[in-house]
C-alpha cells in the first residue's frame, strides 16, 4: 500500500507542477484569452488529487506509528504488571524491577525513534522517486565518443540513404520513408515541403536527437552513429530554429554559448555580422543586460538575430536554418542574407527548412522538395 501511495502521490505533485510551470511559461497566451480562470482550476484539481493521496500516505505512516505506539506502552505496563506481581511473591527485589524498567524503556525510545525515521523515509522516497527514476535512464544516444574528422579534413558531404524514420512517440507514423538526399559542399540548400512533410526531422536527424532504425546518414563516408556527437553538435553543426532559445543571462554570454571562451571582441564582430549591435547598443547595459528567462524581454526578431549571431561565433561547417529568417521584417532579411553570404565562404553549405529562404538567396537555391507526408517521393536539383 505504501509503494503505491508513494507513487501516485509524485506522479499527482509532479503533473501539479507541469500545470503550474506551463501556465506560468506562457503566462502572455493565458492572458490573452482571459484563461486564467481555467487555468487555476485545472492546477487546483491536480492540486486536490495530490492532496488526497497525500492524505492517504499520511493516514498509513500514522496508522503504523500508532500501532508502534500501542506496542511499545503495552511493553512498558506489560513490565510494570509482571514486576508487580513477582514483587508481591517475593520473586523479585525493587531494584532488579526497575532494572527491567529502564531497559524496556530504552528498548521503547529506540523503536519509538525508527518508527519516526521510517514515516520520514517514506515521504523521502515519494519526494526523491521521480528523481531516481531518472538517474536510472540511460540514453539512447551516448553524448560522447566516436570518431572526430580533423577540421583540415572536414568537407562536410552529406549523404541521407534510403532512410526510414518514426517518432518514437507515434512509431506506427512514419516520418519519412525511403528518403534519400545528397547535400554537395558550398551549396546553398532549401528544403521546401507542406507542414508535417518532415523538414524539421531532417534537421533533428542529421543533429543525431535520434537513431535511425533503417537507412544511413554519412557525412564524408563516415556514418554518423560513429562520430562523436559532441563534436558533431559542438563544432560541426551550426542550427537554428523557428523559435530560439535564449537564457537568463546577459547578451554577451548568450552570444557566447555558440563558442565558449571567445573574448569579447569576438562576440561584438559575430553581433555586428547577424545585424544585432545596433539594437543590442541601445539596451541600457549593452552588452551586459540581463535578458529575461527565454528572452521574454526581447522581441522575436531581435531573438532570431541573436541567436543568428550565436551560430556566427560557432562557425560551423554546416548551418542549419529551421525556418530562421520567419520573424523578420524585409530589412532585417537582407541583413541576415549578407551575413549568412560572409559564413558560407569556406563553409560546406546552409541549409533551410522553409521555401521563404529561396526567395533570399534566389539564383544560388539548390532546392529540395518534400512533396508529400510521409516522404515517399522527392523532386530535387532545380535551381530557380
Amino acid at each position: 500500500m505504501f509503494s503505491i501511495a508513494v507513487h501516485g502521490d509524485a506522479e499527482e505533485v509532479s503533473r501539479a507542477m507541469s500545470v503550474a510551470d506551463e501556465a506560468l511559461a506562457n503566462i502572455r497566451t493565458v492572458r490573452a484569452f482571459a484563461m486564467e480562470p481555467q487555468e487555476g482550476a485545472l492546477f487546483e484539481t491536480e492540486v486536490k488529487k495530490a492532496e488526497r493521496l497525500n492524505s492517504v500516505l499520511g493516514c498509513g505512516i500514522g496508522i503504523f506509528q500508532g500501532f508502534s505506539n500501542l506496542f511499545l506502552n503495552g511493553l512498558v505496563l506489560g513490565v510494570v504488571y509482571c514486576g508487580g506481581y513477582l514483587m508481591s511473591s517475593g520473586t523479585l527485589q525493587a531494584g532488579q524491577l526497575m532494572s527491567f524498567l529502564v531497559a524496556a524503556q530504552s528498548i521503547q525510545r529506540s523503536i519509538a525513534t525508527m518508527s519516526i525515521l521510517f514515516g520520514q523515509a517514506v515521504r523521502g522516497i515519494s519526494a526523491g522517486g521521480r528523481v531516481f527514476e531518472f538517474i536510472k535512464l540511460e540514453p539512447s544516444v551516448r553524448l560522447s565518443g566516436g570518431i572526430t574528422i580533423p577540421y583540415h579534413s572536414l568537407y562536410a558531404n552529406v549523404e541521407f540513404s534510403n532512410v526510414h524514420f518514426s517518432y518514437p512517440s507515434r512509431p506506427e507514423q512514419k516520418v519519412l520513408d525511403n528518403f534519400s538526399l545528397s547535400l554537395p559542399r558550398g551549396k546553398v540548400v532549401a528544403i521546401c515541403g507542406p507542414s508535417g512533410a518532415g523538414k524539421s526531422t531532417v534537421a533533428a536527424l542529421l543533429e543525431r536527437f535520434y537513431d535511425l532504425k533503417e537507412g544511413s546518414i554519412t557525412i564524408d563516408g563516415h556514418s554518423l552513429e560513429k562520430l562523436d556527437p559532441s563534436w558533431l553538435r559542438g563544432h560541426t553543426i551550426g542550427y537554428i530554429n523557428q523559435e530560439p532559445t535564449l537564457f537568463a543571462t546577459s547578451v554577451m554570454e548568450n552570444i557566447r554559448y555558440g563558442k565558449a571562451g571567445a573574448t569579447d571582441v569576438e562576440v561584438m564582430e559575430a553581433a555586428v555580422t547577424a545585424g544585432a549591435h545596433e539594437f543590442i547598443s541601445e539596451f541600457p547595459q549593452g552588452y551586459q543586460t540581463v535578458l529575461g528567462e527565454r528572452g521574454v524581454t526581447v522581441s522575436g526578431g531581435q531573438k532570431q538575430r541573436i541567436a543568428i549571431a550565436r551560430a556566427i561565433l560557432k562557425n560551423p561547417s554546416i548551418l542549419i536554418l529551421d525556418e530562421a529568417t520567419s520573424a523578420l521584417d524585409a530589412e532585417s532579411e537582407r541583413l541576415v542574407q549578407a551575413s549568412l553570404d560572409r559564413l558560407s565562404k569556406g563553409n560546406s553549405f546552409h541549409g533551410s527548412l522553409d521555401d521563404h529562404f529561396v526567395s533570399l538567396y534566389g539564383l544560388n537555391t539548390f532546392l529540395f522538395i518534400l512533396v508529400c507526408s510521409p516522404v515517399k517521393e522527392r523532386t530535387f536539383g532545380l535551381h530557380l
